[in-house]
Parts: structure tokens; sequence; C-alpha cells
């Protein structure tokens, strides 16, 4: 029996055969580039003709920018792995990429068209994106799937909201609280399926040892709790109710990587990383629940979650799956594992920042990290998110 192809023929340009090349590409330009606009526009130095104050511009470009970006990329790769279907490539990816692309024009002038048109064109890409992964998830009869459909539509939801509550109270306070929440969740789902997996593979046919636990009814209790959790910040982040599920959640998520062996991965930057990045989740949560409690400023666990959680898995996860893709060995050369410590180290010093440690001049030295170690991605990978495949796919797993 003829094998199911898992590519169609292509033709065009190796950019858009396959949905990582161009959304991972995106991501770490627009994360890195925006940090450097952000920077002079925050203090005052530059204009920027957004409608939004520059502490939201900063965080929906982040989220909707950025974030966005990165989960398109993941999720157009994964997909096809998960449903046996193929891929989104050429034209079909060409429009997601050109939405995703007006979204950030129209959000940077949204000063000049409006917030309204502004809100319509940005909103474009995930309607689009949710709508590709329904059609697909749904297709293939993959309905355990169908939570990323959901949590894709609350940061639909949250985007509106952005714009709504922005434009009509001048800060979108709760609606940044929805966003964050929707990629937390995000993230704590993914996460806990393919870290726990790569260092399963990785460490078995390496000898005896303690192997990562598989996701089972523990991880289902986590997120769940974990949600209820988030539901509670997003609508109340000041009570002390709030403080005391956060405090827990950070527990529990530190219990479930314990669980992962992260620590027999040491000679594996690669893996490494995965587990740094998601130990970002429950600082965030302690971070939070101290904010909560009125002992820390609230920004301290944001940007746990938000450069730790977020970019620090987004970073790893872009850099893994980009070489596996591409038929090319799953080995972190020194220039990405320099991005990797230099995000690592501007992370730190953005919570150091919120804390309240150090000069003014440390959120700047963290932003230029942020956005070296992002940019320095773009560079070191251009060959291999435009350039042509090496061979068949090397385990890349996502």
């Amino acid at each position: 029996m003829t094998p199911i192809p898992r590519l169609r023929a292509f033709s065009g340009p190796a950019l858009l055969s396959y949905g990582f090349r161009p959304f991972f590409l995106l991501a770490a330009l627009q994360a890195g580039a925006t940090i450097l606009l952000w920077l002079p526009f925050v203090s005052g130095r530059i204009a920027v003709p957004t409608a939004f104050h520059p502490i939201d511009w900063h965080v929906h470009e982040m989220l909707f920018g950025y974030q966005a970006a990165a989960i398109a990329g993941f999720l157009l790769t994964a997909i096809p792995n998960w449903t046996g279907r193929l891929p989104v490539q050429g034209l079909p990816l060409l429009v997601l990429v050109l939405a995703w692309c007006a979204g950030r024009v129209a959000v940077l002038v949204s000063a000049w068209i409006g917030w309204r048109a502004a809100m319509a064109i940005d909103a474009l890409f995930l309607v689009l994106l949710a709508g590709a992964a329904l059609r697909e998830i749904v297709s293939g009869r993959n309905w355990r799937n169908l939570k990323v459909v959901a949590l894709l539509l609350m940061l639909l939801a949250g985007n509106l909201a952005f714009h709504l509550e922005a434009a009509l109270t001048g800060s979108a306070d709760m609606a940044r609280r929805l966003s964050i929440g929707a990629v937390l969740l995000l993230v704590a789902l993914v996460a806990g399926r393919i870290v726990p997996s790569f260092t399963r593979n990785w460490l078995a046919p390496r000898g005896q040892g303690r192997l990562p636990v598989a996701f089972n009814r523990f991880d289902k209790l986590v997120l769940g709790l974990t949600a209820a959790g988030v539901l509670l910040w997003i609508a109340r982040p000041d009570d002390v109710a709030t403080g005391a599920a956060l405090s827990a959640c950070a527990v529990l998520h530190l219990a479930r990587l314990a669980r992962w062996a992260g620590d027999r991965t040491w000679r594996n930057p690669l893996l490494v990383i995965l587990h740094v990045g998601y130990l970002f989740v429950p600082v965030g949560f302690a971070l939070s629940g101290a904010a909560a409690f009125g002992l820390v400023a609230p920004a301290a666990g944001l940007h746990a979650w938000t450069a730790g959680a977020f970019g620090v898995t987004t970073l790893a996860v872009m850099s893994r799956a980009s070489l596996g893709h591409t038929g090319r060995a799953l080995v972190a050369s020194r220039a990405v594992q320099a991005c990797y410590a230099l995000l690592v180290a501007g992370t730190l010093l953005r919570i150091c920042s919120a804390l309240g440690h150090g000069p003014a001049m440390v959120l700047h030295v963290a932003g230029l990290f942020w956005s070296l170690a992002f940019l320095g991605f773009a560079l070191a990978y251009w060959p291999v998110l435009t350039g042509p495949r090496l061979g068949p796919k090397a385990g890349a797993g996502a």
C-alpha cells in the first residue's frame, strides 16, 4: 500500500512550504524589533501613531503580534501531526501571513485610521487561524484537540476586548489579564504534553534512570484548577481568595514540573531550556499570588509569565521544531545557546526591575537582552527557515 504523503509537492518559496517557517521568523523579528521601538516610546523620546497607551501597545503587540505568530507557527505544524492531514502551505498560508502583517500595521497607525478599523483588521488573523484549526481538527476527527480552538477563541475575545476597553476607558486592564490568561493556559496545556514527551524520547535510549511521568489525571487536575485560578485572577486580581488560589497553583505546577525529570537533561540544551521555560509558570503564579496579597508589584508575576514562561518556552519550541521539520540534527548551536542565556537573563532582570531592585537602567538592559535574543535567533535561523529541507524529519515532535 502506498503511504499517505505528509507534504504536497510544492514549487513555491520554501518560506511558504510549512506554517512554522514564516511565523517563527515573523515572531522573532516582531519580538526583537517591538521592544527596541517601545523603550524610547515609553520614555517619551519618540512618538508612535497608535491609539494605545505605550504600556498597552507593548502588551498588545507582545501578545497579539509576537505571541500570536509563534502560536500560529506551532499549531500549523502540530495539527497535521495530530490529524494526519496535509499542512496549510502556499497561497492559504500567505493569506494568513498577510492578515497578521496587516494587523501589526493597523495597530501601529491606529491613531490615524481609528480604533474601530484597527480592531477589525487586527482581529482578522485570529479569526482565520481559529477557522483553519477548526477545519483541520474536525476533518481529521481529532476531537480531543478542540480545546486548542477554544483557547484561540478566548484569545480572540481578549483581543477584541483589548481594543474596546482601551478605547472606552483608556486602559485595557481586564482584557490584558484575559489575554495573558488564555496564552498561559495554552502554554500549560501544550508544554504538559511536549516537555515530558521530548524528555522521555531523549532519556529512554540512554539507560536506566528516572523517566518523566506521562500526561495523566494529575495533569488534568492541575489544568482544571489552573483554569479556575486564572479566571479568578482575571475577575478579581487583588482578592485574598485569588492570592490563595494562585499560590496553590504555584505549588501544583512546581510539582508537575518535578515529575518531568528535568534534572537529567543538563547535557541537552534543547531540553533544558524547555524545563527552564516551564519553571517560570509556577514562579509567575507565586509572584502574582504575592501581588494579590499586596506584597509585590503585579508586574513581577506578569513578566515571569510573559517574558519567562511565554518567551523562553516559545524560543525553545521554535528552535527545536525548526530543526526537526527541516531535516536537521536536534542540536542547539552555540549561537542559539547564547540566545537562550540572553533571554533568561533578560527575564530575570525584568522581574527584578518590577520588584524595585536595581536602578532604572535595569529595565533597558532587560529589554536589550530580550531583543538580542530574538533577533539573534532570527539571524541564526534565517537559512533554516528560508532554505530547503535537508532530509526527512528528524523527530521534531511538534
